[in-house]
């Protein structure tokens, strides 16, 4: 009996390692796609125009509470997503507080095209790679955690945030070598920057033709 309930239990967490790492392949091959588009549009607003300048300074500030709040998730569930069931700090208004910031960081790299709509086609498409991962997920979890799990996700929304639901611990167990690879992974948002500046440069000095200017 003993044998077959380590089974049950051992499965789903195989799926959620499964999930996890198909996960960072789907953001590899995104960031591979998104090389190859992005030379190819342009914002309506000029390079160094107060809009564009604006539109890329508020997609910093975005990248930047992406990086901290992916941080300040991973504090609280860093390595524990299949040990246990999180449901306090970030993951008490949130079920996915991780993807959240990762949307807000989406916003924050297409925000450096200098174009608000990019920005949002950004997150759409964030959204629409994860939402399925995130289901897949969920299903793992309720077969983990079985009631306990149900019962969390008719309390906090799917994204949210549902601050009515809030609570906190008095402490928490970090893992410093989670939290600094949490860091450095975000810190890759921030590549966008030079990396659009550099695409900014090619097309101001017509070694780059774009067919595509949005707003």
């Amino acid at each position: 009996m003993i044998p077959q309930l380590t089974q049950t239990i051992a499965a789903p967490r195989q799926a959620l390692t499964l999930l996890q790492r198909r996960r960072k392949l789907i953001i590899a091959a995104l960031a591979v796609v998104l090389l190859g588009a992005l030379p190819m549009i342009q914002s309506l607003a000029k390079v160094q125009m107060s809009t564009h300048e604006l539109v890329e300074a508020a997609g910093m500030l975005l990248i930047a509470i992406a990086i901290f709040g992916r941080a300040w998730c991973t504090l609280y569930i860093g390595g524990r997503k299949a040990q246990q069931l999180t449901d306090t700090g970030p993951y008490s208004i949130s079920r996915n507080p991780l993807y959240v910031f990762s949307f807000i960081g989406a916003a924050g790299v297409g925000a450096q095209t200098g174009s608000i709509v990019i920005s949002m086609v950004f997150v759409l498409g964030a959204v629409a790679v994860f939402l399925p991962v995130i289901l897949r997920e969920e299903r793992a979890l309720a077969e983990l955690f079985g009631d306990t799990f149900k019962e969390y996700q008719a309390r906090v929304p799917r994204f949210g945030p549902r601050f009515a639901t809030w609570k906190d611990q008095e402490t928490i167990a970090v893992r410093p070598k989670l939290l600094w690879r949490t860091l450095r992974d975000g810190m890759v948002f921030f590549l966008a920057v030079p990396l659009m500046e550099l695409f900014d440069w090619l097309q101001v000095n017509g070694m780059i033709h774009p067919f595509i200017h949005l707003p």
